[in-house]
């Protein structure tokens, strides 16, 4: 009789890589698609309908417009990722491993600030100061109308409350839910919020270690260069 041979174990299924969370601004998108749709309607009807130089200088006008519509509203972008941060910025992209990351800092804009100093706007996530107003106001009006409940049960409670608590044990908390989920904050603030976590939860990781890259951005910069070289030479020549 022949031993059967030993089977190798089966291979385990490698783990899915965790994809990079993208944070966008949706109101600089729309408004970066309604300024080139605009840009582009003027732009060819002055090539198809213009004379002279016309056509040649709405070419080179685009050529400068479009690339600079692009990188303030459709490209801004922030990847965060359990290793490092990526800022896809207008003119730059920044890639910061969470163990450079020193601090995420919220004022009049959303920064990162990096263990060496250095200082980077978050873009894509900008700060609306209308929008800490209104979720302010919503705060207060949750709070006011939280108060105002649990002094309607305290009253109901003082009226009937007392036979029902002696004869159940319960004491003044019954029937009482959690006043609020957590305090209301503008949707930036709350981003900013889940990137500090991130943050310090990944910020001793191994794999998030290394250092800061900077590069930037040439497939938009040398469109609005040439663009701008071209009209500046239209107009003096014109």
């Amino acid at each position: 009789m022949t031993s059967p041979e030993p089977q190798s174990p089966a291979p385990q299924p490698s783990e899915p890589e965790s994809q990079d969370r993208v944070f966008r601004s949706v109101p600089a998108i729309a408004g970066g698609a309604m300024l080139l749709a605009i840009a582009a309607w003027i732009g060819i009807d002055a090539v198809i309908n213009g004379e002279g130089r016309t056509p040649w200088l709405a070419l080179a006008v685009l050529l400068l417009v479009v690339p600079l519509v692009v990188a303030f509203t459709l490209r801004p972008a922030v990847y965060a990722g359990n290793d490092r941060l990526r800022i896809r910025n207008p003119w730059r992209v920044v890639v910061v491993p969470w163990g450079e990351v020193a601090s995420l800092r919220s004022a009049y804009s959303n920064e990162v600030l990096t263990e060496s100093g250095a200082k980077y706007q978050l873009w894509a996530v900008p700060v609306s100061l209308r929008a800490r107003k209104r979720a302010a106001r919503r705060e207060m009006r949750a709070t006011a109308q939280a108060r105002r409940q649990m002094g309607q049960d305290g009253g109901r409670e003082g009226r009937g409350g007392g036979a029902l608590g002696a004869r159940s044990g319960l004491g003044g908390g019954f029937g009482a839910g959690p006043l609020s989920d957590g305090p209301v904050r503008a949707e930036t603030d709350r981003i900013m919020d889940d990137l500090r976590a991130l943050h310090e939860d990944r910020r001793e990781a191994a794999s998030a270690q290394g250092e800061v890259t900077v590069r930037w951005a040439w497939e938009v910069v040398g469109p609005a260069v040439a663009g701008a070289v071209v009209v500046l030479i239209l107009v003096a020549v014109g």
